[in-house]
């Protein structure tokens, strides 16, 4: 079956597999360092228009929603497992925290390498889920990671909200608030 005939296929559908993501990673922080985790920020959000056509390709045909926009906010975080899942990310939660972000949360995210960096390391999928959500929610967003399995947290936790409520929550985590407690919820 040719892309074209598939379904499900975004117009300008090109995937990379796991194996790809952990390359570009390892080469990065071998190789350039220093601009690393811009670079892969950067590259992860030129992804997420592609990640976006591509769930509103997949929507209709998997839940009979026609667009995007006419989601029940109840479904939001069912229906986006559900897509992350069959494209190969992972699983998700999707979850109000406080009153101004939102949570993403995976135990299988598919950019996390369990166990093997002392800081969050989903960068790629940061920048991603930032052009992804706001699109999705017609209004800019900033993504934050706050946990990663990368560095023996027994989850992926990814913040989306306004650029202003990120860095305010990044300025109080660099003081030695938790997140959480920055955004007045429990984390």
């Amino acid at each position: 079956m040719s892309a074209s005939a598939h379904p499900t296929a975004a117009t300008d559908g090109l995937t990379i597999g796991r194996g790809a993501l952990r390359q570009l990673h390892h080469s990065l922080l071998r190789d350039a360092a220093d601009r690393a985790v811009a670079i892969l920020q950067e590259a992860g959000f030129a992804a997420g228009e592609g990640v976006y056509q591509s769930f509103c390709a997949w929507l209709p045909l998997e839940t009979g929603v026609p667009r995007p926009e006419e989601l029940d906010a109840g479904q939001m975080s069912g229906v986006l497992s559900a897509f992350f899942q069959a494209h190969g990310w992972g699983t998700v939660t999707v979850a109000l925290l406080g009153s101004a972000a939102l949570s993403v949360d995976s135990e299988d995210w598919v950019e996390a390498e369990p166990g093997s960096a002392e800081t969050p390391m989903c960068f790629f999928s940061a920048g991603m889920l930032s052009d992804f959500l706001g699109r999705l929610s017609g209004e800019p967003v900033a993504v934050m990671e706050v946990e990663c399995r990368s560095k023996h947290d027994a989850r992926c936790r990814f913040l989306s909200a306004s650029p202003d409520t990120l860095n305010a929550v990044y300025e109080e985590m660099t003081k030695g608030t938790g997140y959480g407690e920055a955004l007045g919820a429990g984390a």
